[in-house]
């Protein structure tokens, strides 16, 4: 069995000492090196799979739901509010509590949870018994992307990070161009409880994939629940919080009415919704991307100029998303520049903490599901005031200007000194030695 490095240093089983730098450098430049690593974050990919097919596919399969629960569409409504909550929740206490756990190890935990959390949703005999699996699912959600951001960020050179967070995020938004259209269609067919048992599956995937191609990676050196919170203390970290829950509230009140306005106001048929659906994850994933390249140029400005350009698509959707193709197009463009601010916002949070980057990754989706929250019931409140589903979109606009608001603080609170890497993952030595080999420990 290999044992994790510990420390700055490490000796291989030949006797060798290795730094962590070394480490992680032998692992980039080694002949094969690439295809692992490429492993790697296809494995972490799938995983944000699992997760953006159960967040997204609710609010697509509320009305079955409903009908089956025998409770209004607001009421059922109460699943999406219980799995945000659970992410707002477990992403910063896991992140902390699990602060010396070896982040491999932690993923397979994490996910094996997120498997439990579906599983009891789709077996749930009430509303109730739903929105309570629905709390437990959200809660490995953001916990799950911080880590994960973390060990992709430490397995690439530094200039190469953003690129590297963006490669897990695809999973999240290829899951709404293949998973969510196909869990929608799958819950037509043959009920939601199906599903919610196809999600499932795609969790056991991925404990599999984990396992296999995730190289196991140790705890950083000194982590402790006192430090992963000292995170906290720092005055970016907040401004980056706020920018993401106000920023992306913008986005949620838009996409969480998204099928009535399709149906309702742009006349389109239901069965278009789930392909209007897939455009929104084509969108997200070229916005991944793009934000992966662009936040490696500069976070700052990646949340600068992504929450303009929210700003303007959102004011266009409020203004022609009754055309049809308008909507679909501006759909599509809602996608991509909120993924690219995510991408933005993952970065600058990391580098504003460099000594507890996952506890800060991991905070950005207690953020964004915060925003979720947030944007969903204020799109509620202008739609029962009897302006349209259309109003929802000038509500998103109002907070994407108030995100722009949280960057400007940010720039005259003194800037960070400069771009610190993310303190690099501690590889098993097994792994450093061959990288074409993933190490049994």
């Amino acid at each position: 069995m290999s044992v994790p490095l510990e420390g700055g240093d490490a000796t291989t089983s030949g006797g060798t000492t290795v730094s962590t730098t070394e480490a992680r450098s032998a692992v980039r430049d080694a002949p094969g090196a690439r295809r692992p690593a490429a492993a790697a974050l296809f494995a972490l990919a799938i995983g944000g799979f699992g997760i953006g097919t159960t967040e997204f596919a609710t609010m697509g399969l509320l009305p079955q739901m409903a009908d089956e629960l025998h409770v209004s569409v607001p009421t059922m409504g109460h699943g999406i509010t219980a799995y945000a909550l659970g992410v707002v929740v477990g992403a910063p206490v896991i992140t902390a509590l699990a602060a010396r756990v070896p982040r491999r190890g932690l993923l397979l935990v994490l996910m094996l949870a997120f498997v439990a959390g579906n599983g009891l949703t789709a077996v749930a005999p009430g509303i109730w018994s739903l929105v309570g699996a629905r709390f437990l699912t959200g809660l490995p959600h953001g916990a799950y992307f911080g880590i994960a951001s973390v060990v992709a960020a430490g397995l690439v050179p530094p200039d190469r990070k953003g690129r590297a967070v963006s490669r897990v995020m695809v999973g999240l938004t290829v899951a709404n161009i293949i998973g969510v259209p196909l869990v929608t269609l799958a819950g037509q067919l043959f009920g939601w409880r199906a599903s919610y048992a196809l999600v499932a599956g795609i969790g056991v995937v991925t404990v599999v994939a984990v396992r296999q191609w995730v190289p196991p990676v140790a705890a950083a050196d000194g982590a402790s629940i006192t430090r992963e919170l000292g995170a906290f203390r720092r005055v970016h970290v907040w401004i980056a919080l706020l920018t993401g829950t106000v920023g992306f509230g913008g986005m949620f009140a838009v996409y969480s009415y998204v099928a009535p306005t399709l149906t309702e106001v742009a006349g389109m048929p239901t069965w278009a919704v789930p392909w209007v659906l897939a455009v929104f994850g084509l969108g997200m994933t070229v916005g991944a991307l793009l934000g992966g390249r662009l936040a490696d140029r500069s976070a700052l400005g990646t949340l600068i100029g992504s929450l303009v350009a929210m700003t303007g698509v959102l004011v266009l959707y409020a203004l022609t998303a009754s055309a049809p193709v308008a909507a679909v197009l501006l759909v599509f463009a809602v996608g991509l520049v909120c993924q690219a601010l995510g991408a933005g916002l993952t970065i600058r949070l990391m580098e504003a903490s460099p000594d507890a980057p996952a506890l800060a990754a991991s905070s950005n989706h207690s953020a964004l599901n915060l925003a979720n929250a947030i944007g969903a019931w204020l799109g509620g409140v202008v739609i029962a005031a009897g302006h349209g589903y259309l109003a929802t979109a000038w509500v998103g606009a109002a907070l994407s200007v108030a995100g722009l608001l949280f960057v400007g603080g940010s720039v005259l609170v003194p800037r960070l000194a400069g771009g610190r890497p993310t303190a690099p993952v501690r590889l098993h030595p097994a792994y450093v030695k061959d990288p074409d080999r993933t190490p049994s420990a």
